[in-house]
């Protein structure tokens, strides 16, 4: 397992639409390890294939808590079959656009079909923070971040203090 780089917006990649997975195999279980692995160091609680520059339909979730035992979920080809008219507002962050975290409302409950870790499908329903973290992790396969929700003053906002940020990350690290 290796943690891999995590792509920050305003990187382009991050809006490219994945392509499905034709078949799970080590190769797909390897880059689903090295995803968590990845997630777990950041630390985040999803992360899209996207994410770390690999236009695949993957997405890694650990929704455990802090005093919680490790719960690594893995979605191959996720598909929302089915929402439901109430929304959930919700406070969102993203690994891509990191410290910057703002209210998104999403369905309250959606049901999806994905192939797991061993190339199963699985069917069922998502609720809570379990269906807003599948909801957002899915826009990344389609190449929409959170901030896309917002306001386009509240996104330019967001990107501009990544960019600020990173600057000032690049200037330390050149002292």
């Amino acid at each position: 397992m290796a943690i891999r780089d995590i792509l920050i917006v305003p990187n382009p990649v991050l809006k490219q639409v994945s392509k499905p997975v034709e078949r799970v195999d080590d190769d797909t279980r390897a880059l689903m390890d090295d995803m968590l692995e990845t997630m777990y160091a950041a630390p985040g609680i999803g992360l899209a294939a996207i994410q770390v520059g690999v236009p695949q339909r993957i997405i890694v979730m650990d929704l455990a808590g802090k005093d919680e035992e490790p719960n690594p979920q893995y979605f191959i080809n996720p598909e929302i079959l089915e929402d439901v008219e109430e929304t959930l507002p919700w406070e969102e962050g993203c690994l891509s656009v990191p410290d910057y975290f703002e209210e998104v409302e999403r369905p309250e409950r959606v049901k999806i079909r994905y192939l797991n870790y061993d190339g199963e499908e699985v069917t069922e329903w998502a609720e809570g923070l379990y269906a807003v973290c599948i909801q957002h992790e899915m826009d990344h396969l389609n190449g929409v971040l959170f901030i896309d929700h917002l306001s386009r003053l509240k996104r330019q906002r967001a990107i501009r203090k990544v960019q600020k940020a990173a600057r000032e990350k690049a200037l330390e690290a050149a002292e």
